[in-house]
């Protein structure tokens, strides 16, 4: 399987801009239904901005999750999309959905789980927080809960909802004063 460099190099806050690099995890079996769940954080505000449940861990779980994430973000060109070295984004299709959305793979080293840190801290949270869900409480986890609610101690203490319009609101300020 081909390998993408480990181009965000531990670098979990690219710029400091919205769309300047996304990581990307999946884990078997965080619901009750025996599911396995695929997901895309936004590196500016951890937010999950994509996400996909499947009964079986195969390449589409996570072009799906990309997919969704695309959509809702729709990042700039050769935005960085960083994962572990799993088959599922070293897949054919995988690098298609990258190529078509003009996103730049970078992948962890080889059993190095510090290199995807924040997609690996979702991970440890929702199974501490919801291990035994449903896929209902899933999509409230991830929706309601974690990208709404629960507040990160890299955003200053702020949900990834809640950061993101703080950010907006303070970025619109400055134009208009800068005009």
């Amino acid at each position: 399987m081909p390998v993408a460099p480990n181009l965000l190099a531990r670098n979990f806050t690219p710029g400091r801009r919205i769309g300047c690099g996304q990581a990307t995890s999946r884990t078997s079996r965080p619901a009750k239904a025996g599911c396995n769940l695929a997901i895309v954080l936004d590196l500016f505000n951890r937010e999950v901005v994509g996400w996909s449940i499947k009964p079986r861990m195969t390449a589409d779980i996570v072009t799906d999750a990309l997919t969704m994430a695309w959509f809702r973000r729709k990042p700039a060109a050769g935005v960085i999309f960083h994962s572990d070295r799993g088959s599922q984004y070293a897949s054919q299709a995988m690098t298609a959905k990258l190529s078509e959305y003009s996103m730049t793979a970078s992948m962890s080293r080889k059993g190095n789980c510090w290199d995807n840190a924040p997609t690996e801290s979702f991970f440890n949270s929702l199974k501490n927080e919801r291990v035994h869900g449903t896929q209902a409480e899933l999509f409230e986890y991830i929706e309601v809960f974690y990208n709404r609610s629960r507040r990160h101690s890299t955003l200053g203490y702020s949900s990834p909802v809640r950061f993101l319009e703080n950010w907006i609101s303070a970025h619109a300020a400055r134009q208009a004063k800068a005009a």
